[in-house]
């Protein structure tokens, strides 16, 4: 970052660029903890395990090692992330040390991380065990962890600024395969107080696009390994999110995603022996979705495809996205939710699931801004809501059936004009018919269907969002 303007109004005045030296900022005390506190800094979905880790297995001669790492953590696909930092310009080294600590925590197990996350977390004052701290742990990744991608830390240095013998080393690295992050971290002096500012200067996005995609594609079984994790979490986490699937949902199992045909074929002759190895119940629940009817458990969509892998072939699962493997089959539409919207996501996998809908995690006030606003003698349909607030029916009619803070449910219907079958009240105790309401309203329902020229569409529903704004 070379320049921080101060803004106010149409003026402008630069920002004294200062360090950490000459405000006695250090290096543990300060640098580590705005890091801890903000591990955005290093990257999307960054979870902190531990700092300061320093229990290495003693040397040969049964010396112990007393050097510290300054951060670990792990992101979202359950890829390790090793941290150094230097208070001020990088030393030549600084690769060298990063790249030593990831080769010690490359060997790290789940019960390793476990251990040292619970000693973080109780350095900080929160109490916690060893399963309390796994489960932390699991929940972040949304799986179990794959060993080989523990294998391959990802290494980010932070330094105010770094010489060319390191940076010259971090480019061949990093066309070697190795991912390092470097991140420049600047302090500013701003009306009394202090300011700090992290870049990543790289690998800049073209450098990344460009020149090192095409190396790195050489040999692109760990990247596609985290791609395949991310999408896999990332499924299941909007899913869950958004509320489109109620507890309970039925799902089937249809393998394909990492099997042959004739793996197939075993498979089915595998669960044609006991149906209830076909069906897992939905939960939501991030780490562990499905509980298999075979034997009750809950486990992950990967880890029940792998062990269903395992136990008919024998073999290891290996790149297995379970997350297509599992389709949505059930007939009984959500409460709220119309039916002919359901019936359309038959069959759909989760990845597809997403992928139709591509649901996000929100706190709907635009949809109960858009629900107050509705007049009226008007009605609207749930897909017309949703297209209004970039979402989907299902999770829309979900949202509402089960939201005290919905108000003019009634006003909503399915596209051809007449109350959803799905429709519940969220008062237990209201028995009105929606369609009486209606006209009672004003709005023309002969045959209990609502004419079209009385329906409110997403333009409209955005100008009532627009109209209902500060």
């Amino acid at each position: 970052m070379d320049n921080l303007l101060v803004v106010n109004g149409t003026s402008a005045t630069a920002a004294g660029e200062t360090s950490l030296h000459e405000h006695n900022l250090m290096e543990r005390q300060h640098l580590q903890e705005w890091v801890i506190e903000n591990p955005q800094v290093l990257g999307d979905d960054v979870l902190i395990i531990t700092s300061e880790f320093g229990s290495w297995a003693a040397d040969a001669d049964g010396t112990p090692a007393h050097d510290r790492l300054d951060i670990l953590a792990i992101d979202g696909s359950g890829r390790l992330v090793v941290v150094e930092l230097k208070r001020g310009t990088a030393t030549r080294d600084v690769h060298l040390q990063a790249i030593t600590y990831a080769a010690l925590v490359s060997r790290f197990t789940l019960d390793t991380l476990a251990e040292a996350h619970r000693d973080f977390l109780r350095r900080r004052g929160n109490e916690s065990d060893v399963d309390a701290a796994r489960s932390r742990l699991l929940d972040h990744v949304g799986d179990d962890l794959d060993p080989e991608l523990l294998r391959r830390p990802r290494l980010v240095l932070i330094a105010t600024g770094f010489p060319k013998q390191v940076t010259h080393t971090v480019v061949w690295l990093s066309e070697m395969n190795l991912d390092i992050d470097l991140v420049q971290v600047s302090v500013w002096h701003v009306g009394g107080q202090i300011l700090a500012g992290f870049s990543r200067i790289y690998p800049i996005p073209e450098v990344d696009t460009f020149t090192l995609a095409p190396a790195r594609e050489e040999t692109s079984t760990v990247t596609a390994r985290v791609q395949q994790r991310t999408r896999s979490r990332n499924a299941v986490h909007l899913i869950v999110e958004a509320g489109l699937l109620p507890d309970g949902t039925r799902m089937r199992m249809v393998p394909g995603h990492g099997t042959t045909p004739r793996i197939r074929d075993d498979i089915a002759a595998w669960v044609a022996a006991d149906d209830r190895r076909r069906w897992a119940r939905w939960h939501n629940n991030r780490s562990k979705p499905l509980r298999w009817e075979a034997d009750g458990e809950l486990d992950s969509a990967t880890g029940l495809a792998e062990r269903v892998f395992t136990e008919v072939t024998g073999q290891k699962a290996t790149g297995i996205q379970g997350t297509a493997w599992w389709v949505l089959d059930d007939g009984n539409a959500p409460d709220g939710v119309d039916p002919e919207d359901w019936a359309a996501l038959q069959s759909r996998t989760l990845v597809g699931l997403v992928e139709e809908v591509r649901p996000s995690s929100r706190d709907w006030s635009d949809l109960h801004e858009i629900l107050t606003a509705l007049p009226e003698g008007r009605w609207t349909s749930y897909g017309d809501l949703a297209e209004a607030i970039d979402s989907h029916p299902v999770p829309v009619g979900s949202h509402i059936a089960r939201c005290n803070l919905c108000p003019n449910a009634w006003r909503v219907l399915n596209a051809s004009g007449r109350v959803s079958a799905g429709f519940r009240w969220t008062d237990p105790d209201c028995l009105d018919r929606p369609a009486d309401l209606l006209v009672a309203e004003g709005l023309s329902m002969p045959g209990e269907t609502a004419a079209q020229t009385d329906r409110l569409r997403p333009d409209h529903l955005r100008a009532l969002l627009d109209d209902a704004g500060p």
